[in-house]
């Protein structure tokens, strides 16, 4: 018997020896595995959360993510999965609702101004915070665009490009040009057989209009290449900053090149021309730029010049082209808000008598269309935060933003916080009358010295298609529940196909029509 045991533990010690090394092995790898998770989890804090002084508020509360990558990831996947506001509200529920969070965005450490207190007083701070966007945004922009200037630079450009688009002057020189390019291009669409895509048609009615405004550019081939090139650039610019063949950054990035060129071409033309040779020119952004000196007498280099106004055409079509489709979306979803706009755009056409052209005045009565496009602003936002930069260590609502990180205002988390709005989601215009907001829950075009400089121009603009469209137009969607998406700017996924009929054609087809189906039943009537 012993020796048999003895042959059963000698055929058995290899088994032994070999679970002993395999169970030493896993534990190793485990090991390593924990080790290697921890450090990348913590590398993010080791490396860039500074020592806070002895009395010094803590940093907020959140997660620095991955290295590199850091929170993107879960920023990415709200917004592509169709929830963007569960990125915040996921920093919510795992610290509670706080003014101020802490994560790592666009490849810098990142404090996120929530509430609106905490966004008023990063946006209002003019000497503890500068304009911060990422790098990555910056390479699309350029080193001389308003996003990229030191504040002294930026206070004097924006002085100089924002008397040509703001103030009831240049506004009511714009009425002309506003009014030819939107009626000709609700015309040319109810001349389609076909439904248009009408976030790519307004797209190109808005950017012909700024293009027309800002540098004399007529329709033609250049400003279609502008407008296209700018397409691709937008979408790069929330992207993943991966400089890879393919990728929508690097995509973005050669579009960048491209535009540089075509407007290098438009800025070698206007000097090459005059205003005596093309009576077309008048007091345009691109004459104010030429023209324009610093204390030394110096003017601005081409780079500067071109790339304020990459800067300006970006913005000054890209929301508002967006912006203006939202309104139609929710006035066709709310019908009873449909009927206001259309009321008192027509009280307003009513009193013009033949003359059907609007000016100034016309713009100032339209009450309930500005709180429509308030509405959708704030329901909508087309751009969900805006960057900054910490000069200091700034002391924040009980917390410490360190000096050289940057700071998001979430503009969205505000304008769609219940605590600041009743009923948050839902569309309501009514919610306006009579209604002044308080100073940081209502911050669509930002605020402060960087407070976006085309607000007045951008409400004009839409004021004034909608007065078209809803009074001499039917537009009839092919599509109401098109799938949403958010980035880079939120909009149905197939661009809203609409069919546009003129007004007084739709209403002679339907009556035709019935009288049709009318006859048909009386017919059928008769034979039986």
């Amino acid at each position: 018997m012993l020796s048999i045991f003895s042959k059963t533990e000698a055929m058995a010690f290899p088994l032994i020896i070999s679970l002993q090394h395999y169970t030493t092995s896993s534990l190793l790898i485990a090991f390593l595995s924990l080790a290697i998770t921890y450090f990348l989890v913590r590398f993010n804090t080791w490396y860039y959360e500074p020592k806070l002084k002895s009395g010094q508020a803590p940093l907020p509360p959140g997660s620095m993510g991955l290295p590199i990558f850091g929170n993107m990831f879960s920023f990415l996947l709200a917004f592509r999965r169709g929830d963007p506001q569960s990125f915040i509200g996921n920093y919510i529920k795992r610290y509670g609702k706080r003014d101020l969070y802490k994560g790592f965005m666009f490849g810098q450490p990142t404090i996120l101004a929530v509430s609106h207190e905490a966004c008023k007083l990063v946006l209002m701070g003019e000497e503890q915070f500068v304009s911060g966007w990422p790098a990555s945004t910056l390479a699309l922009m350029g080193r001389k665009a308003f996003t990229s200037l030191a504040p002294h630079e930026h206070k004097r450009l924006r002085k100089l490009t924002a008397s040509t688009l703001n103030g009831p002057v240049a506004l009511r020189r714009f009425m002309p040009v506003l009014q030819f390019y939107i009626t000709r291009a609700l015309s040319q669409w109810s001349s389609s057989t076909h439904p248009i895509p009408l976030l790519m048609e307004l797209r190109k009615l808005t950017f012909q209009i700024i293009a027309e405004i800002f540098m004399g550019c007529k329709p033609g081939e250049r400003c279609n290449a502008l407008e296209q090139q700018y397409q691709k650039l937008n979408v790069g610019v929330r992207a993943m900053p991966i400089r890879f063949p393919g990728t929508a950054y690097h995509t973005a990035l050669k579009c960048r090149k491209g535009l540089v060129k075509l407007l290098q071409q438009v800025l070698d033309d206007r000097k090459s021309s005059t205003r005596q040779q093309n009576s077309d020119y008048f007091d345009d952004t691109l004459e104010v730029l030429m023209a324009a000196k610093d204390e030394e007498g110096n003017t601005l280099t081409d780079e500067e010049i071109i790339d304020v106004l990459l800067m300006y055409l970006n913005a000054g079509h890209e929301s508002s082209a967006h912006t203006i489709m939202w309104i139609l979306i929710n006035l066709k979803n709310n019908s009873q808000a449909w009927e206001k706009v259309e009321r008192e755009q027509l009280l307003i056409r009513q009193s013009k008598g033949a003359n059907k052209s609007l000016d100034f005045e016309d713009f100032r009565k339209m009450k309930y269309t500005s709180q429509v496009i308030d509405e959708t602003l704030r329901l909508i936002n087309i751009s969900p935060m805006v960057f900054r930069k910490s000069l200091t260590d700034v002391e924040m609502n009980g917390y410490t933003i360190p000096k050289g990180w940057h700071v998001q205002a979430w503009m969205r988390q505000v304008h769609l916080d219940p605590d600041v709005y009743n009923d948050p989601l839902a569309f309501n215009p009514d919610r306006w009358e009579n209604f002044i907001p308080r100073q940081g829950t209502f911050i669509p075009f930002g605020a402060g010295v960087h407070m976006c400089p085309g607000n007045d121009f951008a409400k004009l603009e839409m004021s004034i298609f909608l007065h078209y469209a809803i009074l001499d137009y039917v537009i009839q969607p092919q599509n109401p529940h098109a799938e949403i998406v958010y980035l880079p700017h939120p909009k149905p996924k197939d661009n809203y196909p609409v069919h546009v009929f003129k007004r007084e054609v739709f209403f002679q087809r339907k009556h035709a029509d019935a009288q049709s189906q009318q006859a048909q039943q009386t017919g059928q009537l008769y034979s039986n």
